[in-house]
């Protein structure tokens, strides 16, 4: 019997289902990192200076670490990461909340749901953070741990009280409003 000209068939996953998940979880993960901000609107040098008083950098911190959320997790955990070059077990367990900050926090097309109440993003940055921090601190790889976290949350703390917060908001508006005026230009063309 011949099989000429049938196109076969089959219910195990092939490549095809291999590369169509690689680039959902490519797009997912661009997608995800969307509420990074801008490398160069957080470290531009016009935007930089000392604040007033302690209530102005107090009031700094606040908004720079909501609107930077995303590039300050970043930096804390390059900064945990550098640290853990040279303890290869606190390496792997660092690599593997990789996976899961991964499949938690980037690639989640919605909210997480527990037990059917939705959990907030900033509640799952938080407890995949604990659980990080924990877990590295059970691989004897403490000191490197509570250095390179407070190096990180100095370098937080001293970039968003340094950076002015009054410009944040101005360049998205100023964003959305020059989208109409490109349109109307490309419309009279």
């Amino acid at each position: 019997m011949t099989t000429y000209g049938t196109i076969p068939t089959s219910s195990s996953p092939g490549p095809s289902a291999n590369i169509e998940y690689l680039s959902r979880a490519k797009k997912r993960i661009k997608e995800g990192l969307g509420d990074r901000r801008p490398w160069k609107l957080m470290f531009n040098i016009r935007s930089f200076n000392f604040p007033v008083n302690l209530s102005d950098a107090i009031s700094r911190v606040r908004s720079n670490v909501a609107y930077f959320r995303m590039n300050y997790a970043i930096i804390v955990l390059f900064v945990l990461f550098l640290s853990l070059l040279w303890q290869p077990i606190s390496l792997i367990v660092f690599v593997a909340m990789m996976a899961a900050w991964l499949v938690l926090y980037f690639l989640l097309d919605e909210p997480l749901v527990i037990f059917r109440r939705t959990i907030d993003d900033r509640v799952v940055l938080i407890v995949l953070g604990v659980l990080t921090i924990v877990f590295l601190l059970l691989t004897d790889a403490t000191p490197n741990i509570l250095w390179s976290l407070l190096v990180g949350a100095v370098v937080v703390l001293v970039h968003a009280s340094f950076r002015r917060s009054d410009d944040l908001y101005d360049e998205e508006s100023a964003d959305r409003n020059q989208a109409p005026e490109s349109n109307k230009e490309k419309g009279k063309g």
